[in-house]
């Protein structure tokens, strides 16, 4: 049997097309997937040579298909196995396999409910530290104040109080040219040759390797001091493999730690920053979560249950992930043929969900682009949380779920209680690079 006969695809983007559009893509692919998706359907897909074929979906059968039913036999792609792993090295978000597997049962337990409920205190802590000085009365830029913010309530959830300043800023930097160098890397693939002898790639992995040196410096520092502190670390520290009974290597909570810092700063900075940014706009939403804070807190003054209680707050957060998903597109290769739907595909087929489109698509939500937070109550929530993908899906969803909502929702709490927000503008233009990026958010904050 001829190869055309044994695989068929979705409808195909001309390359011609591709490649006109290409300059345009690299700066923001999501206007081009919209128009393409419009015209081409839900799923459609891009032959590249003779037989490699690129899917980019917005169908929820083929998110769910990849990362839930069969998703053994869908592995990360290239980007993450190979580009993310040189600079942040093998940890949950780079590997795959059994060694993926075997490092998220070893992890999961620190993520327990119950565990995250233990630093909700520091949390809190560092969330009021942060915005004791909120500028008010003018405008001021979201992003930079929220990406401050979450990235010291991972730094000091991980590493308690007990690093200094110094250490963790450097981290911050390392950690924030690193991802912009990735980018360019990943989305100027034919400047490879010229920053590798530019000394660019050099230079980064050097940075890489510094990192590594300051995270394994606290690591050593804390085994050594034999003190039991109530943090991430000492959770890290604390587990055990199932079969020889023994911890992580420090080399292997290193890798774990680098992971941790990027999958809990830019996407919680991100959330925070288009969620600001939405009540800014809508007074009307802002006042009901200030009532349900009121009226939480006459119940219970215990944070763990207010956290618990807070379901207008989570239902706005949600609908706000909805319409900017931090991260905002996922990809797997299929290791074996398969049937995907009526679509017979080849091994290796680099299959893309975007889960800003599947978030928007007419087919599965009412006024897609409007905020409207009540989707997640009630009987609505149910059929709304069957299309919806703000940490992944399946066995590889994202670990710290739990962590990232008790920081936003403590975060919003905190704000909403205090001060009146009003957004400068209507609309926010965002970047969509490895996490989707906020760009200049302007809101101004009143002493309520």
């Amino acid at each position: 049997m001829s190869e055309n006969k044994r695989y068929n695809y979705p409808k195909k983007l001309s390359i011609v097309r591709f490649f006109l559009d290409a300059e345009g893509i690299r700066k923001n692919p999501i206007p081009f997937h919209n128009r393409y998706f419009n015209v081409l359907g839900d799923s459609f897909s891009i032959k590249i040579g003779k037989s490699k074929y690129i899917i980019l979906s917005r169908d929820n059968e083929v998110a769910e298909y990849i990362l839930q039913k069969n998703q053994k036999n869908y592995h990360k792609s290239k980007f993450q196995s190979v580009y993310l792993s040189k600079y942040l090295g093998k940890g949950l978000l780079t590997v795959d396999g059994e060694f993926w597997l075997k490092q998220r049962r070893l992890i999961q337990p620190a993520f327990h409910k119950q565990k995250m409920n233990q630093l909700v205190g520091n949390m809190e802590q560092i969330i009021i530290s942060e915005l004791n000085d909120l500028v008010e009365e003018e405008p001021i830029d979201l992003f930079p104040v929220m990406s401050e913010l979450a990235f010291n309530v991972v730094a000091k959830s991980l590493f308690q109080f007990s690093t200094s300043d110094t250490k963790l800023n450097r981290i911050k930097f390392i950690i924030e040219e690193v991802q912009n160098f990735l980018i360019k890397e990943i989305r100027l693939p034919h400047k490879t040759w010229w920053f590798s002898i530019s000394g660019q790639v050099k230079k980064h992995l050097e940075l890489a390797v510094e990192n590594n040196k300051i995270i394994q410096g606290i690591i050593e520092e804390r085994i050594a001091s034999k003190k039991e502190v109530n943090d991430l670390l000492n959770m890290l520290l604390e587990t055990r493999y199932e079969d020889s009974g023994e911890g992580m290597s420090v080399e292997q909570l290193i890798d774990e730690i680098k992971i941790l810092f990027i999958a809990g700063h830019e996407t919680t900075a991100n959330a925070l920053t288009f969620t600001l940014h939405l009540l800014g706009n809508n007074p009307d939403v802002q006042e009901k979560i200030f009532d349900e804070i009121f009226k939480i807190e006459l119940e219970t003054d215990d944070t763990v249950e207010q956290l618990q209680k807070m379901t207008y707050i989570n239902a706005v957060l949600n609908e706000s992930m909805r319409l900017y998903p931090p991260a905002w597109i996922t990809d797997r290769e299929n290791v074996d043929d398969d049937s995907l739907g009526e679509f017979n595909i080849k091994k290796g087929t680099l299959i893309g969900v975007s889960f800003y489109e599947l978030h928007r698509n007419p087919k599965y939500w009412e006024n897609p682009n409007e905020f409207i937070p009540e989707r997640f109550l009630g009987e609505q929530k149910k059929k709304s949380l069957q299309y919806f993908y703000p940490f992944g899906a399946g066995p590889r969803m994202c670990i710290g779920v739990g962590f990232a909502i008790y920081e936003m929702c403590l975060t919003l709490s905190y704000i909403v209680k205090r001060y009146v927000i009003k957004s400068t503008k209507n609309e926010i233009r965002f970047n969509p690079l490895i996490t989707l990026k906020p760009v200049v958010s302007e809101v101004i904050f009143s002493k309520r």
